[in-house]
């Protein structure tokens, strides 16, 4: 456990120290109706290369005084001289319930389908608590804990954690800090960082950071800017351990 401390501690600097870089986000604002957020970047070459990528990214929320829905989907698809350089697709969605003003319960579903990993799907459940360790108009910080169940499905079976396998299930712990900041009337910086021990499998663990800035140019128009990075102590035999992936682009604000 003092390890995994010592992650948990060191994703938490990392992102303090990286320049405000993933999406921006949907409007919270606690008045019990729906906001949307859609954000689109891409880009495509000719010629001596022939590149594609294109990212894309959605999210909706409804937030009142004492809970909050978050839904989010994300697609992030490139092509470089006609094989598949990244194939990632993800839904996930977060209900919190207030339990006082200071504290939360929290459930949560994920699905993602990243075939350059060997993922064909992996989904999880997760529910825990959590703290509102800063609450208000400017500036927001939560802490959660909780227990999770994540099933991994292989698109072609690999040695993970000493078996072949095609397909893995385990029980994890699910430690998070999230926070948003306003730094101008114009400006939101928003970070994440959770960190997964594996319960069933002790000593593996999985990690994942996600930081973003959003610039308004419009009411309904911002630019966006962000930084992605999935940890994996163990992916499997020919898998690379860490993915990490920058985005820029614009997105549009449904208040």
């Amino acid at each position: 456990m003092k390890f995994r401390a010592i992650t948990l501690a060191a994703c938490a600097a990392a992102t303090a120290c990286l320049p405000a870089v993933t999406r921006a986000q949907v409007t919270l604002k606690p008045d019990g109706e729906w906001r949307y957020l859609f954000s689109a970047g891409g880009n495509a070459t000719k010629g001596n290369s022939d590149t594609t990528a294109i990212n894309a990214s959605g999210e909706a929320a409804r937030v009142t005084e004492h809970d909050k829905l978050i839904a989010r989907g994300q697609l992030n698809y490139g092509q470089a001289n006609g094989s598949k350089s990244a194939q990632r697709y993800s839904l996930g969605t977060q209900y919190n319930r207030d339990i006082s003003r200071n504290s939360f319960s929290f459930g949560a579903v994920d699905l993602i389908r990243d075939r350059p990993s060997n993922i064909g799907h992996r989904y999880s459940l997760a529910g825990g608590v959590g703290r509102h360790m800063l609450r208000g108009d400017e500036n927001n910080l939560d802490i959660s804990l909780g227990l999770g169940y994540t099933q991994d499905k292989y698109v072609t079976p690999t040695e993970v954690l000493d078996k072949v396998r095609s397909e893995y299930g385990r029980t994890e712990l699910v430690m998070a800090e999230e926070s948003s900041h306003r730094l101008t009337d114009t400006t939101r910086v928003r970070q994440k960082v959770t960190v997964y021990p594996n319960l069933t499998d002790r000593g593996a663990y999985r990690g994942a950071l996600e930081t973003g800035i959003s610039v308004a140019m419009t009411p309904t128009l911002n630019l966006t800017a962000g930084l992605n990075y999935r940890y994996d102590s163990d992916p499997g035999v020919g898998i690379k351990r860490g993915d990490a992936s920058f985005v820029t682009g614009v997105s549009l604000r449904f208040d």
